[in-house]
């Protein structure tokens, strides 16, 4: 694989890192590696902010963003335009977006509250904006300021286009461990109830339907051959990093900073196609 050069301050990562945690409904730890280094989880957030806006909009949102896997690349401009501003789900950059804009609308102070969301997730104050990435991105960000715009021409963003990008680079910016990050995907592998804040965090319900959105479309346009070698919802980031949870079971969450061609880290998919093939586990 490859690290995602296109951000610089991630292009210098040592590509031989390597760390998974696991983490049981009792809240028992298991790490190998580098698991407990800090990581830029990149889109992996967008599952975070999801679940903060889900409720909040309850079936409102999904007449702004659809839940179809997309089959195109994650920061495609074509299939907006042919869709008419309505991106083809949340995980994809153009629906981060809008529920990005729907965090800004429902929150007095999204990034704060969001920060604040995930740490209580995690059980501990773990959460940190590394400001250099963030600023990496903002001034690579043309791409996703483009569909900013273009979102804003279909009606389909309320808030100040520079106020909603701030938040969303900041979000891609987030660091944490595998070990973090594991905790803060549990309450996923358990209908929706998190032990570590010690309460409901998603009814059962829309537990579920998370879990099938990262199923689907939680790998960009690779989402099937996950799905097929691995048979967990996850999502992965372009930081190298993977989450994914069996349900009833444990969360975890992988890292290894070498992309293959789809933006998805090589080692960590195999790690995890590997565990699941050794465990048994599987959805399927």
């Amino acid at each position: 694989g490859k690290v995602a050069d296109y951000i610089p301050e991630i292009a210098t990562v040592d590509p031989d890192q390597f760390g998974i945690a696991l983490v049981d409904l009792k809240g028992n730890v298991f790490g190998v590696g580098d698991h407990q280094k800090p990581f830029s989880i990149q889109s992996i957030s967008k599952v975070h902010t999801l679940t903060m806006v889900f409720k909040a909009f309850n079936s409102k949102l999904w007449t702004r963003v659809n839940v179809e896997p997309s089959g195109d690349p994650f920061n495609s401009i074509a299939q907006l335009e042919y869709e008419k501003g309505i991106p083809r789900n949340p995980f994809i950059n153009s629906g981060a977006l809008v529920i990005t804009d729907a965090l800004c609308s429902n929150f007095d102070d999204p990034l704060v509250q969001l920060t604040d969301f995930i740490n209580e997730l995690a059980g501990q104050t773990c959460v940190k904006i590394n400001q250099e990435v963030m600023r990496s991105e903002k001034n690579h960000g043309e791409r996703n300021t483009a569909m900013a715009y273009f979102l804003k021409s279909y009606k389909n963003f309320n808030n100040p286009i520079e106020e909603v990008l701030d938040v969303y680079f900041s979000q891609c910016a987030i660091e944490m461990s595998c070990v973090d990050l594991a905790r803060s995907f549990s309450f996923l592998a358990n209908d929706g109830y998190s032990i570590f804040a010690n309460r409901e965090i998603l009814t059962e319900s829309n537990a579920r339907r998370v879990n099938a959105l990262m199923l689907t479309c939680g790998f960009y346009d690779e989402a099937g051959e996950f799905a097929f070698r691995v048979g967990m919802p996850g999502k992965s980031g372009v930081g190298g990093g993977v989450a994914a949870v069996m349900p009833h079971k444990f969360s975890i969450a992988v890292w290894s900073p070498e992309l293959n061609e789809k933006g998805n880290s090589v080692k960590a998919i195999r790690a995890l196609e590997l565990l699941t093939d050794k465990l048994k586990f599987s959805l399927f």
